[in-house]
């Protein structure tokens, strides 16, 4: 993938780079894959608005992904590589040697033509699904399964893979992208490779209404509000709030620990992301 950037004819577009969509080779999605996608705008059952800063956008179709990858020993023919709205990944569409036909997440360096398979015997290449009992240690994966079964959960958005170090006792080591080391069961379902669209994480929005495109709205700081709307707001003049950040229901916005002691899933960290 590649980025395009514009001539500054415009302070809208003197920033902005949006992908060239080299890759894509086919613009229309498969109609038996893509759902009706309604959103809330932000608003819970009572039409009160829960989640801030959502709202417009454009219409999008929802694509059905295969993320389990439970169709195993069946061979599959990369058909297409689409566009996602979605996600910030790019999909392959598989067409499966039974006729049935699949969504999966774009591995980087998968091209079309190409033939992919899950299963526990299945080669070890780009695009191919297998437990982690069976991948080399020092592979880079993703679309990992967190319980066997359930699904992929780690590593889905674009450029993003898990590196699995090592096993032991019936638990795969795999450090994340955040640098956090967590235990998986050996039985949990990988994909080999990282995620494609690598040049995501370099594009830039440009201008307030590229965001807005993307149904985001804007965002009020605490400090540019009255006392009656948020903990931070009122005071003569511009004022830096007087107390530690906080949410508009008081709660600590920066630094407070929310996770549980007793959290089951905690056993499972072995080395926590940041610096500590």
């Amino acid at each position: 993938m590649g980025i395009k950037s514009f001539k500054p004819t415009s302070a809208g577009i003197r920033h902005r780079t949006v992908p060239t969509f080299e890759e894509i080779t086919k613009s229309r999605p498969e109609k038996s894959l893509k759902q009706a996608l309604r959103r809330s705008g932000g608003r819970n059952n009572k039409g009160r608005v829960t989640a801030f800063c959502r709202g417009g956008g454009h219409k999008r179709f929802y694509r059905l992904i295969d993320f389990r990858r439970d169709k195993r020993g069946i061979p599959a023919r990369v058909a297409a590589i689409e566009y996602d709205p979605n996600r910030s990944a790019r999909i392959a569409l598989l067409f499966y040697a039974d006729g049935e036909k699949r969504y999966i997440l774009a591995p980087d360096g998968l091209t079309v033509g190409e033939t992919l398979m899950a299963g526990d015997t299945v080669e070890v290449k780009t695009g191919n699904a297998m437990p982690l009992s069976v991948i080399p240690l020092g592979l880079s994966v993703h679309n990992v399964e967190m319980r066997e079964g359930k699904g992929g959960q780690l590593a889905r958005a674009a450029g993003s893979q898990v590196v699995l170090a090592a096993k032991e006792g019936g638990m795969a080591h795999l450090k994340l992208p955040s640098g956090e080391v967590r235990l998986v069961r050996e039985g949990c379902y990988a994909t080999i490779g990282q995620v494609g669209n690598l040049d995501h994480e370099n594009l830039s929005l440009g201008k307030a209404g590229a965001s807005r495109w993307r149904g985001r709205r804007p965002s009020v700081r605490g400090v540019a509000m009255n006392p009656v709307d948020h903990p931070m707001g009122g005071g003569e003049g511009r004022s830096s709030g007087g107390r530690h950040p906080c949410s508009p229901w008081g709660k600590k916005a920066k630094g407070l620990k929310t996770r549980k002691k007793k959290n089951p899933s905690s056993k499972y960290i072995i080395k926590r992301r940041g610096k500590s």
